[in-house]
């Protein structure tokens, strides 16, 4: 099988949040918002920070869609959450972009980027002072589906599902997007089976800056790449093996740099993977058990916690939230269960930036789910009735 979301994509989402936000104002009109520059905040598929106190009163949220798909959103979804209560309200679309399925920002909180999840594929730059859309460049490839800011900010990297490639974009001082200076498609190994070709489906930064790793659930295999700083180019320098038909989607490391978590789509598992500073080499272990017994999970996104102690895994099929202890200074994840997740097929999930809670985009159903984070036991308390947002895909708490 290839990626269980990709055949699914024009599925019919449910409903549209319309309640006013006081922290952000609905930007369809083109009016300048008065709203000041967002704060950093952790890339969706990283682990949340740990320290500093809640912040006070509503913070932004933006929602990802398909806009191409029956019943999809207007483009880039506005809304705001209470840091205390977890509640959210809508506040109308950043339209003008298109199939922005997954969203990240830069890390001095300018700027945000998404991906535009079509044949032709595409990453756009929107200033968010004043919900400015900066401009789009060709992603080189097809159905553009994660990206990510390099820690210098100088560097967006982007991995296309659909023709199983990597790309590099410059960032100007502005925040906007240059022409692309590297394109990389997997070309080996061999696709796995049931597999036609590669599908890059994420493309990150290590946590010590010094290598960049693509996840291709086509091959089964995860690169290891230098990125030439000053160029924007790519050198590969390692691959990893997870075994045949794993179909590894998604990769979070461990705030200690050692370790990082592998959530592998296919075979329903997940896998714990030592890493190599100095060399950038993965070296991925035993596959372990999602908790969610029989059937097909389609595990999507793992987290962990920045205390590190423990993660959180998001399974499609199940519509579940496995919950994991992290032991052995993240050497290992020990299972703790499973639990609800309120929606129907959670695509992706995000931390608040202070930890506390716990966003899940449920495709299926067409809302967001939060959770409390319980910071000593690891444990998932909802936060209420789902937020409705039209096919949710990514949730990108500020």
């Amino acid at each position: 099988m290839s990626r269980a979301d990709w055949s699914r994509r024009r599925f019919v989402g449910a409903v549209t949040g319309t309640a006013a936000a006081p922290a952000v104002a609905a930007c369809d009109d083109g009016a300048p918002s008065a709203d000041p520059p967002s704060p950093p905040a952790p890339d969706p598929g990283t682990g949340a920070r740990s320290g500093g106190g809640r912040p006070a009163g509503p913070r932004p949220l933006l929602l990802g869609t398909y806009t191409s798909a029956d019943g999809g959103g207007e483009g880039i979804g506005l809304a705001a959450y209470d840091p205390e209560s977890g509640r959210i309200t809508g506040s109308g679309a950043l339209t003008g972009v298109a199939d922005p399925s997954y969203l990240t920002v830069h890390p001095d909180g300018r700027t945000l980027y998404a991906v535009n999840e079509r044949d032709d594929g595409a990453v756009t730059a929107v200033r968010l002072s004043d919900r400015k859309v900066l401009g789009s460049r060709s992603s080189g490839g097809a159905a553009p589906c994660h990206l990510s800011v390099h820690p210098d900010g100088r560097y967006l990297l982007s991995a296309n599902y659909g023709s199983g490639s990597v790309a590099v974009h410059p960032i100007d001082a502005s925040g906007a997007l240059g022409e692309r200076t590297e394109l990389v498609t997997h070309s080996g190994p061999p696709p796995g089976p049931g597999q036609r070709g590669p599908h890059a489906h994420q493309f990150l930064t290590s946590p010590d800056g010094g290598h960049v790793l693509a996840v291709d659930l086509g091959t089964d295999t995860v690169y290891t790449y230098r990125l030439d700083e000053a160029a924007g180019t790519l050198t590969e320098t390692a691959r990893a093996s997870t075994r045949p038909g794993a179909g590894p989607r998604h990769l979070t490391f461990h705030p200690g740099g050692r370790y990082a978590y592998l959530a592998n789509e296919v075979d329903d598992t997940v896998a714990v993977c030592a890493y190599d500073p100095g060399s950038g080499r993965l070296r991925i272990g035993a596959p372990q058990s999602t908790g969610t017994g029989a059937g097909t999970s389609y595990p999507a996104q793992i987290l962990v916690t920045g205390n590190g102690r423990f993660a959180y895994l998001a399974n499609r099929g199940d519509n579940s939230l496995t919950r994991y202890a992290v032991e052995a200074d993240g050497a290992r994840l020990r299972l703790l269960d499973t639990v609800p997740v309120g929606g129907d097929f959670p695509r992706q999930i995000a931390f608040s930036p202070d930890g506390a809670l716990l966003f899940a985009a449920n495709q299926r159903s067409g809302d967001v789910s939060v959770f409390h984070v319980d910071e000593e036991s690891g444990g998932l308390r909802s936060a209420g009735e789902p937020f409705g947002s039209p096919v949710a895909v990514c949730a990108l708490p500020l």
